[in-house]
């Protein structure tokens, strides 16, 4: 069926003579607030919703202002772009603009405009964005605790694959259902003569006599009416007697049986046990990211390959009691951000810095680190990851702070040099403040050192882009 409503041409009779004053009141219903204005886009009247946010009762001090000094710097190219399309086609499309009411830094506001009257006064129909903004941001947020969480039970698992293929104990995992193997270590595989991932899919038990499998099922039975079956003896591969214990255990909805292999010949076991240090070991000395440990105050005692490779040198003896300082991060702040992180929580992830080679190379990394500052050898563990390929696609941050610079690259042409590079500097020193202070958790004198200034030029500049409350400086300085 066609739609019988036809677009409203402003003269129907039954509205009569609207003025620009009447139509804003009467657009005020379809926003939050409205403003009347010039063909200069110098506001005439402001006209608010009943009962809308008290806030928006300091917006009456806009009249005799121009509309575009009334929002931040980055929006007045969208406030141009708002008066010309009304001028040129009677309605503008719908832009979101920040204004600057009172204490609040930046208010989101959604205008449509329109013009009115064959002199060309203009109306601007305005939504509040505040309640949109706040859902976008619980939105990130709940995005950043779902990546947090993804990568804290990916590290999980890489630890416990390690543990798992590391331990000098045969293990498997079965599905009580059926007994089939779902996991496997490599000394199970070394226990039933097969590699590991062989073993996966295969009903249990296999390679074993009848008697022993019928002691398994004996085992096996009581793990699951108890939850948990003692060790027995029991002969297998090559007739070496093993202990074997079992137990149960649930993972969403089905019954997982987990089985224990330990040689019960002390030889044996001491053989199969004495490379698992060497292993882990070669394992860190072939590892593809750097591995460093140095004393509490940052001196290198010991290194693998690949953070030779990243200090440019040929041999550990070259580095071992040397500062890490000298090779990751700023000598003499980052550090100092390490060991302050790590009296706090222990561990640092991931923390973004730079290193350096003794032949002038650098390159962006990432740090993780965990101490033992207790014991009888005091030192602390760094894991170094180069990040640079990664990061050659450009961070978020870089793009956000280069979308936000094109923006102001808009208003050349309209807004002279020396405001733009201003507004630039101002954009970018914002940028990598804050940068600073999610990077030390809001450590203020952390992000100082980082920085490099301060710590009283870090509260000014934070006053200055309003990222402080008045007084919560003097409250940080009188807590220190």
């Amino acid at each position: 069926m066609a739609s019988s409503v036809k677009p409203f041409d402003g003269t129907n009779p039954v509205l009569g003579e609207l003025d620009a004053k009447s139509a804003a009141a009467l657009l005020a219903v379809a926003g939050d607030i409205a403003l009347v204005m010039d063909a200069a886009g110098v506001i005439r009247d402001v006209t608010l919703v009943s009962g809308g946010d008290s806030q928006f009762d300091a917006a009456t001090q806009w009249v005799g202002r121009p509309w575009n000094e009334t929002v931040t710097s980055e929006s007045r190219g969208k406030i141009d772009t708002l008066v010309k399309e009304a001028a040129h086609q009677g309605i503008s499309k719908r832009r979101q603009v920040n204004h600057v009411l009172g204490d609040v830094s930046e208010v989101p506001i959604a205008y449509t405009t329109i013009k009115l009257g064959r002199e060309g006064g203009l109306v601007a129909v305005g939504r509040d964005m505040r309640h949109v903004s706040a859902l976008q941001q619980r939105l990130v947020e709940a995005q950043q605790a779902m990546e947090r969480d993804y990568w804290r039970l990916r590290h999980v698992e890489t630890r416990y694959r390690l543990l798992f293929q590391l331990a000098s104990d045969g293990i498997l995992v079965l599905d009580a259902a059926n007994l089939k193997v779902l996991d496997a270590n490599s000394a199970a595989g070394q226990i039933f003569g097969e590699p590991a991932d062989r073993l996966l899919g295969k009903t249990f038990p296999f390679g074993m006599d009848a008697a022993t499998s019928r002691q398994l099922d004996d085992l096996l039975s009581s793990a699951r009416s108890a939850g948990r079956a003692g060790e027995v003896t029991m002969p297998l591969l090559g007739g070496r007697n093993y202990h074997a214990s079992a137990s149960c255990f649930r993972q969403e909805s089905s019954t997982l049986m987990l089985l224990r292999f330990s040689p019960a010949d002390a030889s044996v076991a001491e053989a199969t046990g004495a490379s698992s240090p060497s292993r882990l070991l070669d394992l860190l000395e072939r590892s593809p990211d750097a591995f460093v440990v140095t004393d509490l105050d940052g001196d290198i005692l010991t290194a693998n390959r690949a953070f030779l490779d990243i200090a440019e040198l040929a041999s550990e003896e070259q580095v071992r009691g040397t500062p890490l300082a000298t090779y990751i991060g700023r000598p003499g702040a980052d550090f100092g951000v390490f060991t302050g992180m790590l009296r706090r929580n222990g561990v640092v992830r991931l923390m973004a810095t730079t290193a350096r080679g003794t032949h002038g190379h650098q390159s962006e990394v990432e740090v993780s680190a965990v101490w033992a500052p207790e014991g009888e050898e005091p030192c602390i563990g760094f894991t170094i990851r180069d990040i640079g390929r990664r990061l050659a696609s450009g961070p978020q941050g870089a793009r956000d702070l280069t979308r936000a610079v094109e923006e102001l690259t808009s208003l050349v042409g309209r807004v002279s040099l020396r405001d733009l590079v201003r507004d630039t500097v101002d954009l970018v020193e914002r940028h990598f403040i804050e940068a600073a202070l999610e990077l030390t958790h809001d450590n203020r004198t952390s992000a100082a050192e980082v920085l490099g200034v301060s710590r009283q030029s870090l509260y000014v500049k934070l006053r200055r882009h309003r990222l402080v409350t008045p007084g919560a400086d003097r409250d940080d300085d009188v807590s220190r």
